[in-house]
């Protein structure tokens, strides 16, 4: 007895083979790879080097950067230079007029006691000259000017400039026997050289004069 097909009925779609995909699994699996070629285009795209002229010209930039900012250093150093010299520079003016201003003091005590030396008897004059002195060593210093008196101490060649060497037994050898000028430190630095006799030692003994023989 045969089998009879009912109409508009479809067929029973064909088992797939074993392990092979099928053709529309093939299809959906093939559409995400088409999808990313235009992703790798773009990679592609951005991969490739920028416009030389472009780069000379941010070098240029740069470059011309760096130049003027050096240019300003060189100029603020310049400036301050220009000032601190300034600074000095009045400062020293000031230190002079300073200066000038305490010796004024002491030639007015000059001029006054030779106004006054007609009939002075030799007494006065001399109490106005050390008055006069004492005046002047004290406004030398207020500049931390001092005096330098190295009579009797230790020949020191740094302070000490000398004049002449003569034997002594009054102080010991490379000492100072006198002062022939008296040095000045300003600051605890010379200003002056104390100019000076040294001990060359004691002095030689007379020899015995010979005696005539009988």
């Amino acid at each position: 007895m045969g089998v009879t097909r009912r109409q508009g009925s479809r067929p029973a779609p064909l088992p797939a083979a074993k392990g092979k995909p099928l053709m529309s699994e093939r299809k959906q699996s093939e559409e995400p790879q088409a999808a990313d070629a235009p992703d790798a285009a773009d990679n592609a795209e951005s991969a490739e080097p920028e416009d030389p002229a472009k780069e000379i010209e941010g070098l240029k930039a740069a470059l011309n950067e760096q130049h003027e900012a050096h240019l300003r250093a060189v100029a603020e150093a310049e400036n301050v230079r220009r000032r601190a010299q300034r600074e000095i520079s009045n400062a020293y003016g000031r230190g002079q007029r300073q200066i000038a201003r305490e010796l004024l003091a002491s030639i007015d005590s000059l001029e006054l006691g030779l106004s006054s030396a007609d009939g002075a008897t030799a007494e006065t004059l001399l109490e106005g000259q050390q008055a006069t002195l004492r005046q002047l060593l004290k406004a030398l210093e207020q500049f931390g000017v001092e005096a330098v008196d190295p009579e009797g101490e230790p020949f020191d060649p740094e302070r000490h400039e000398a004049v002449s060497m003569q034997p002594s037994d009054s102080v010991a050898a490379d000492s100072v026997i006198a002062v022939m000028q008296k040095g000045y430190l300003m600051q605890g630095r010379l200003l002056r050289a104390a100019r000076v006799v040294v001990c060359s030692g004691p002095p030689a003994a007379a020899e015995p004069a010979n005696e005539a023989d009988d």
